[in-house]
Parts: structure tokens; C-alpha cells; sequence
């Protein structure tokens, strides 16, 4: 080995071990501050931070634009629980209006899925030791785990899970509306990103299957905001530190990808020939 390389492995080795001594414990810590913040901003206690839920009441409607229909919703939400909601519903293609109101409550899932995964996610950066990454395998594994419960966590706000008209109308929580929908009707809350959203479907028969044309009222959420800008900003820190760790991978001859140093019989045998020579 020319010594010219020797010292790039010794220069290089150096480097990687202050990114592992001190840039990763650095992240690790600024993750957890993020991870808390994100923690401390939704409406119930995830993990050892414990927020007490706060009444909020939301006004949804349609769209001012569209004079034909006219969906109004107030809501009044309580942690992951819609308490309470006026709902009056008039569409152009259906000749019945229908005014009505919850009377026990509407669980909001994907508040409490979304927590459940920050919770994990705060479980997993308490209990990582400061010195226990020594390698950037131990590195990467840490940060594509945090980036599986934050990921996890922001899509459950983000994307909401798909549900069949069927599903929607045996919904038990169809039975906690007074007076009960026309049977055309049924209807759905859930989250998307920063809004909360009120769905009616309107339902029809053709041909032996079931139509339906879709209408909702929304509104936005300030918590919802944060908490998602929360979680990419946490997302963006742990693919900020892969990508560093990373750089180092294709080293693989100098051995820094599974361990933190290069065996010391090897430093030493290279720093004596780079002085012999020097």
C-alpha cells in the first residue's frame, strides 16, 4: 500500500470516527428535541408527555362556490373524540334534508394511531445510549428505525385508510347519529394532513350495484399543522445523518462500514510505515 493512501485511510478513518464521537450522538439528541416538541403539540399524552386534551369546536362547511349543496358541520373535538356535532345536510340530487346530531362519540383513529407510533418512536430515543452506535451499520439501522415510526406516524394524518361504502354504513358509528340517516345517506369524518373533513355519500342503485357521488365539508386544524411540519422536519434530520454515514460506505476497503476503527494492529502497522518512510 502506497503511502499516500495509507494516509487518506488514517485521514479518512479520523473523520468517520468524529461523525460517530460526536455529529451522531449531536442528531440523536437534536431528533429527540423534535420528537418531543412534535409529542408536546397533539391533542392527548404520548408516552411521559402528558397533555391534558382541550375542547376545541370547528365550523365545516362546503365550499362557498358551490350554491347547490349545502353541507354544515359543527364539531366539538376532544383529544382523538369528536363530542359533539350539528350536522345539516342539503344536496341538489336528493329531495330530503337532513338535520342531526351525535349522541355518543365519534373516535377520531388516526390521532390515536398516529400517537401510538410517536410513542414508539420517543421509546426507541430514550432508551438509545449516547455511545452505542459504533459503526454506521449501527448508524443506519437507528435511523432507518426512528424513520419507520415517524414515517408511520405522519402517513396515519396524512393518508387515511380506505374504506368500503359498506364498511361505512355497518359503522357502528352510523348508530351514534340522531336521527338516524336517510337511507341514501351515510356519512364519515376523518383526517387529511391539516384538515379535519366531514364526507356525506349519497347513495345510489344501478344495474345491482351500489353508486354513490361524493360531498364533504372541512376545515383546518392548527394542531395538524404543526405536528405533520414536526414530523418531516425529524424525517429530514435522520436522512441528513444517512446520508453523511452513508458517504463513508463506499470505504469499504479501509473497513469503516461495520466497525467504528480500523483494527488497531492495522493503525499502528500504518502509522509506523507512513513514518519510516516519512
Amino acid at each position: 500500500m502506497a503511502d499516500t493512501e495509507k494516509w487518506e485511510i488514517l485521514a479518512l478513518q479520523s473523520e468517520f470516527d468524529w461523525v460517530l464521537q460526536h455529529e451522531v450522538p449531536a442528531a440523536v439528541k437534536q431528533l429527540r428535541t423534535v420528537v418531543e416538541e412534535c409529542a408536546r403539540h397533539f391533542p392527548l399524552s404520548v408516552g411521559k408527555i402528558v397533555t391534558p386534551p382541550k375542547l376545541e369546536k370547528f365550523v365545516m362547511a362546503t365550499a362557498s362556490h358551490n350554491a347547490q349543496d349545502s353541507i354544515k358541520c359543527i364539531v366539538t373535538v376532544l383529544g382523538d373524540n369528536i363530542t359533539n356535532a350539528d350536522i345539516n345536510i342539503k344536496l341538489h340530487k336528493n329531495t330530503s334534508q337532513y338535520h342531526g346530531q351525535l349522541q355518543t362519540e365519534w373516535k377520531l383513529q388516526q390521532t390515536q394511531d398516529a400517537a401510538n407510533h410517536l410513542q414508539s418512536c420517543c421509546y426507541y430515543l430514550e432508551n438509545m445510549d449516547d455511545g452505542i452506535i459504533k459503526s454506521a451499520d449501527e448508524a443506519l439501522h437507528a435511523m432507518n428505525t426512528v424513520q419507520a415510526f415517524l414515517s408511520k406516524g405522519r402517513n396515519a394524518l396524512i393518508i387515511p385508510k380506505k374504506r368500503t361504502i359498506d364498511d361505512l354504513v355497518s359503522s357502528r358509528n352510523m348508530k351514534s347519529l340522531i336521527p338516524n340517516l336517510p337511507s341514501d345517506l351515510t356519512v364519515s369524518f376523518y383526517i387529511q394532513g391539516h384538515k379535519l373533513i366531514f364526507a356525506v355519500y349519497l347513495l345510489s342503485q344501478s344495474q345491482g350495484h351500489v353508486k354513490f357521488d361524493t360531498f364533504q365539508a372541512e376545515c383546518s386544524v392548527p394542531w395538524l399543522s404543526e405536528v405533520i411540519a414536526l414530523f418531516s422536519d425529524a424525517l429530514q434530520l435522520c436522512q441528513q445523518l444517512k446520508d453523511k454515514v452513508t458517504v463513508f460506505s463506499q470505504y469499504k476497503d479501509a473497513n469503516l462500514l461495520g466497525s467504528r476503527c480500523v483494527n488497531s494492529d492495522v493503525l499502528e502497522d500504518l502509522y509506523s510505515s507512513c513514518f519510516r518512510a516519512s
